[in-house]
C-alpha cells in the first residue's frame, strides 16, 4: 500500500485547547497548518468547562469574545467553598483588572468547535479529524514528520520542519521524541458520574461542595456531570464494597439523595476514573518537536487552571515561532525560548497545586487531620479571595497575542 504523504511548515497534533487555538494563531499569521485531531468530533465526557478571564482575555484581543460570549455559557465571578460547615469565597474575580471579570462554564466541546470554526475560515488552516498520530520519523536526530493513520486507517506521513505535541498527558508526541518528565504524585483520584436534571435543580449553580470541598457538579445543560474526589488507589477497595456504599457517601455531601444516584448510575460502568497526577517535562523541545499543554506539564484540575495555563502556552509559543516559521527555519534554541517563556508559571502553578493537595498526609485516615490555625486564619482574610483571584484568572504571567 503506498503510504499518502502531506507537507506542511507546522503539524500539530492534537485538537485541543492548546492544538487549536496554537494552529488558530499561526494560520493567522499567514503559516499553513495542519492540525491532527484522532477523534471524529470534540464530544468528551469529563474535560475541563472552565474559561478564566486570562482566556477571554485573550479571546478579546483577537476580536473573538463576544461571538464566544452568545454560546451557552455561566459566569462565575466568585468561587465560593466549605470552612468547618461555613461558606466561605475561595476566589473573587470581580476586582481583576482585565475586561471579563469572571470565569465562564462552558462545555469544551462548545468551546473547541468554536475555534475550530474560526480557524478553518483561515487559508491554510487544516484540521484532520480521525486522524491519529503514531509516531514520528527522524532524519539525522531531528524530527522531520509524523506517521498517522487516517480516517481510513490508512498510513498517512505529514512531512514538516515542526511537530508541536498538545496531545495532553498520554502524549504520543513526547513518548516518541524520548522528552523525559519528573512526575509529583498525587493523593487524590476523582470519580465522574452523570446525574440527569430534575426540575427542583434549577436554582442550582456549577460548583464545589461537601464538607470537605470532595464534591463537583458541573452543569451540562440537561444533567450534572458529577465528582467524587477519593483517595488515589482506593477503588477496588470501593468496588469491594459496593456500589451502593459508594453512593451514599458521594449523596452524603452532595444536594442530591441516594435515590437519585441509584437511578443515575445503575452499575460500575456508569462510574469513569479520572487519574490525577501532576508531572512536568524536563525539556519540552528537541530538534524538530515541541510539546506544550498538558503534553509537556499535566496539572491538577484543582481551579481548572489546566486549559488555560495550555492556551497561554499556545499564545506564547505562537509568538515566538510564527516568524521563523514564516523564515522557514526554526531552530533548538527558539523552540527552547517557549519553555523558558512558560517555565515559571508552570512551576509555581505546580507547586502551589501539590500545596493544596496537602501532599504527604496521611490520606488514609478515617478522620481528617484538623486544619493548621494558620490555614483558617488565612481563608478568613478579606484580600485572600482576591489575592487567589488574580492567581487562578490570569496566572502567574498573561499572554497576549502579537496580531498580525
Amino acid at each position: 500500500m503506498t503510504e499518502k504523504i502531506l507537507e506542511t511548515p507546522c503539524c500539530i497534533v492534537g485538537g485541543g485547547p492548546a492544538g487549536l487555538m496554537l494552529g488558530y494563531l499561526l494560520a493567522r499569521a499567514g503559516i499553513p497548518v495542519v492540525v491532527l485531531e484522532k477523534h471524529a468530533d470534540f464530544l468528551r465526557d469529563f474535560r475541563g468547562d472552565t474559561i478564566h478571564p486570562s482566556t477571554l482575555e485573550i479571546m478579546d484581543h483577537l476580536g473573538l469574545l463576544e461571538s464566544l460570549l452568545r454560546l451557552p455559557h455561566q459566569r462565575v465571578e466568585t468561587l465560593v467553598g466549605e470552612s468547618n460547615g461555613q461558606k466561605i469565597i475561595l476566589a473573587d474575580f470581580s476586582r481583576l483588572h482585565c475586561r471579563c471579570q469572571f470565569m465562564a462554564l462552558m462545555p469544551q466541546w462548545d468551546f473547541l468547535n468554536f475555534l475550530a470554526e474560526q480557524s478553518l475560515a483561515l487559508p491554510g488552516f487544516q484540521l484532520l479529524r480521525s486522524t491519529q498520530a503514531v509516531g514520528l520519523r527522524q532524519e539525522n536526530g531531528c524530527v522531520t514528520g509524523v506517521e498517522a493513520l487516517d480516517a481510513a486507517g490508512e498510513s498517512l506521513f505529514i512531512h514538516t520542519r515542526l511537530v508541536v505535541g498538545t496531545d495532553g498527558r498520554r502524549s504520543v508526541v513526547r513518548q516518541a521524541a524520548d522528552l523525559t518528565s519528573h512526575s509529583f504524585g498525587m493523593p487524590r483520584d476523582v470519580l465522574w458520574m452523570k446525574l440527569p436534571k430534575a426540575s427542583g435543580d434549577n436554582n442550582w449553580a456549577s460548583g464545589h461542595g461537601g464538607p470537605r470541598n470532595n464534591i463537583i457538579m458541573l452543569d451540562r445543560g440537561d444533567y450534572w456531570q458529577c465528582g467524587y474526589s477519593i483517595t488515589k488507589g482506593t477503588l477496588p477497595a470501593l468496588k469491594q464494597h459496593g456500589l451502593q456504599a459508594l453512593l451514599q457517601q458521594v449523596a452524603a455531601v452532595s444536594p442530591v439523595n441516594i435515590e437519585r444516584f441509584a437511578a443515575a448510575v445503575p452499575d460500575w460502568d456508569h462510574v469513569k476514573l479520572l487519574d490525577i497526577r501532576i508531572d512536568r517535562l524536563d525539556r519540552w523541545a528537541a530538534a524538530g518537536v515541541l510539546c506544550i499543554g498538558d503534553a509537556a506539564h499535566a496539572m491538577s484540575p484543582i481551579g481548572g487552571v489546566g486549559v488555560n495555563l495550555a492556551i497561554q502556552d499556545a499564545v506564547a509559543a505562537a509568538n515566538i515561532l510564527a516568524t521563523p516559521l514564516a523564515q522557514g527555519s526554526v531552530s533548538l534554541h527558539t523552540l527552547n525560548q517557549v519553555q523558558r517563556r512558560r517555565e515559571f508559571p508552570t512551576r509555581a502553578t505546580q507547586r502551589l497545586q501539590i500545596m493544596m493537595t496537602s501532599k504527604g498526609k496521611d490520606q488514609s485516615r478515617a478522620t481528617p487531620r484538623r486544619r493548621p490555625a494558620w490555614v483558617t486564619w488565612l481563608l478568613h482574610q478579606p484580600w485572600f479571595p482576591r489575592l487567589t483571584g488574580r492567581i487562578i484568572g490570569l496566572g502567574f504571567r498573561r499572554e497576549i497575542p502579537h496580531l498580525r
